[in-house]
């Protein structure tokens, strides 16, 4: 039963992702002709040259792609894409009703990037995926040995230049601008805001920085083990992680008990466990 409820959730957050990409395209991309790469980009070229619907060049673009990713790439890998793509352009067309939030190209490239970055974060969290070009990706890496993340950046840059020659070269800058924003805001809703630090702190007096943590913080701490490269003397490390508005408080926790040590803080993408997010 706990398999089908999780299966239902991701199927509910590919629908709710699904759902505000396509109203980000039709509000902010497909008015403006910002053509982000994917096959989406593609569709609008294609929708203000020939007023061909971007929901049918989704769904021609992902049928060849779903063809020789089944036969490339296995069953299993198909069928996790199978709900996003076929909702993808399903939803396009149902939501073209929406209106257009904006003419200005910096706004719908922003505010479209962001939407875009939102709705592909919720798809891949929830274990699914929209094909298109990622899926050619996959392909490409499969074929020819490139990287997917290679792939992906020539299969969408193809698009935006090919948007450039045929609209004008502002319209590709502002799809460029686009895809770094939902590049980043995919990250910020996979892996969270990443407001946590990891700390690792490397000193003699271990034992009296750690309760202090403990006690002063009520964070939890590891010891670990190490020596130095040059001296070859075994060295106390202690590693911690900290929200960011404590990292103040855990450096001078430090600089009070050893200001010797030696300390690394660096930002964390996610955090799951005791004293932060679930599992």
């Amino acid at each position: 039963m706990r398999g089908w409820k999780t299966y239902l959730k991701e199927l509910l957050g590919v629908l709710l992702g699904v759902a505000v990409l396509a109203a980000s395209f039709n509000m902010f991309l497909i008015p403006n002709k910002i053509a982000a790469g994917g096959a989406s980009g593609l569709g609008i070229i294609l929708f203000h040259l020939f007023h061909v619907p971007v929901g049918l060049t989704v769904l021609m673009v992902n049928i060849p792609l779903f063809i020789l990713a089944w036969y490339a790439l296995g069953w299993r890998f198909v069928a996790h894409s199978l709900a996003g793509t076929l909702l993808l352009p399903l939803l396009l067309e149902l939501m073209a009703f929406l209106p257009v939030v904006t003419r200005d190209l910096l706004l719908a490239s922003i505010y479209g990037g962001i939407g875009v970055g939102v709705g592909l974060g919720l798809v891949f969290r929830s274990q699914g995926s929209t094909g298109g070009t990622a899926l050619g990706a996959q392909l490409i890496h499969h074929y020819f040995g490139l990287s997917s993340g290679q792939g992906l950046i020539f299969a969408d840059l193809a698009i935006v230049l090919a948007a450039g020659f045929i609209f004008s070269p502002d319209v590709a800058l502002f799809a460029l601008l686009s895809i770094f924003i939902t590049s980043r805001v995919i990250d910020l809703i996979q892996e969270g805001p990443g407001f946590s630090r990891a700390a690792l702190i490397i000193s003699d007096r271990k034992e009296a920085i750690s309760q202090r943590i403990i006690h002063e913080l009520d964070r939890g701490a590891t010891f670990l083990e190490g020596s130095g490269a040059y001296t070859g003397e075994k060295r106390g490390m202690i590693l911690c992680v900290v929200p960011q508005h404590q990292v103040t408080r855990l450096k001078n926790i430090v600089r009070d008990t050893d200001p010797k040590a030696f300390v690394i803080v660096s930002r964390v993408g996610e955090v799951m466990g005791e004293g932060f997010k679930r599992i």
